[in-house]
């Protein structure tokens, strides 16, 4: 088992700027970090990727789609950009030396249809997330795909529907992941949807039901870690959480209040909170 942190807490696009960020991680006790995928070219994520090494993290990548780059779009024109800007993501990913691209880039966020997806949208997400890791594949990266709670999109919202596309993917490169935080919203069971995923796993965010401190709220952590631990999984555990230090992070992630007091409180205390859960 590694402990990573998802670095969306303080930024949408990681530079020479986080660099003391990464050192204090270590020294915290973390393997390593998860990246977000927005922007940047393959010269900027090699000079992270040597950061990285220097500090001796691990890295995994997380990145979305959105309504011009929608892999369950009618229009080919935009699948086939939706093809591109995945394949963006995985190349990037493999430049900074990680292990996997994680995050809900089945679908555009926040785009809603009306209806619950349809089997041609399903045929196009398979046609797309297919060809992406045939590429991932060549590029040593792993694609962990993420379903979201129901406010978010509405392609995928259930370990269920996640465990159905990776089947139907039916590619080595092609896993799912699993967030605590949409899993509380959308499960009747964590045990249960960790049950359905387990032969898929490639991936788990650690996240509180309110995006704060880990530990701090709701979510049934002894279930949940039970149970992954049960599965056999091995892989990453990455605190994902979100405050309001990016406007548009929090706009898109709908945290209108403070749910910590400092960052260092959400890593710390978290990472304290997975390894009693985790060796306890």
């Amino acid at each position: 088992m590694k402990i990573g942190m998802n670095l969306l807490l303080w930024t949408a696009h990681v530079t020479e700027a986080q660099f003391p960020l990464l050192a204090a991680l270590k020294n915290a006790g973390f393997d390593g970090v998860e990246l977000p995928l927005f922007e940047g070219d393959a010269n900027h994520y090699k000079q992270i990727h040597k950061e990285l090494a220097n500090q001796g993290l691990g890295a995994t990548t997380v990145t979305v789609v959105n309504s011009d780059t929608n892999p369950i779009d009618p229009s080919p024109t935009v699948r086939n950009k939706a093809l591109d800007r995945i394949k963006w993501a995985i190349d990037m990913t493999h430049e900074l030396g990680g292990s996997a691209l994680a995050g809900p880039y089945h679908s555009a966020i926040g785009v809603f249809s009306g209806n619950p997806p349809t089997p041609r949208e399903k045929a196009h997400g398979v046609e797309v997330l297919r060809q992406a890791a045939e590429h991932a594949q060549q590029a040593n990266v792993k694609l962990t795909i993420e379903y979201l709670n129901r406010f978010e999109c509405y392609f995928l919202t259930t370990a269920a529907q996640a465990a159905e596309l990776v089947d139907a993917v039916d590619h080595p490169s092609f896993m799912c992941m699993y967030d605590t935080f949409h899993a509380h919203i959308e499960e009747k069971s964590q045990a249960a949807a960790i049950a359905t995923l387990w032969k898929r796993f490639g991936h788990v965010h650690i996240s509180e039901n309110d995006r704060g401190v880990p530990g701090s709220g709701q979510v049934r952590w002894t279930e949940a870690f039970s149970a992954l631990k049960q599965s056999g999984y091995d892989g990453w555990l990455t605190i994902e959480a979100f405050g309001r230090a990016l406007p548009d992070i929090a706009a898109a992630t709908k945290v209108w209040r403070d749910l910590f007091a400092q960052p260092e409180d959400v890593y710390l205390k978290g990472i304290d909170f997975i390894r009693k859960n985790w060796h306890g």
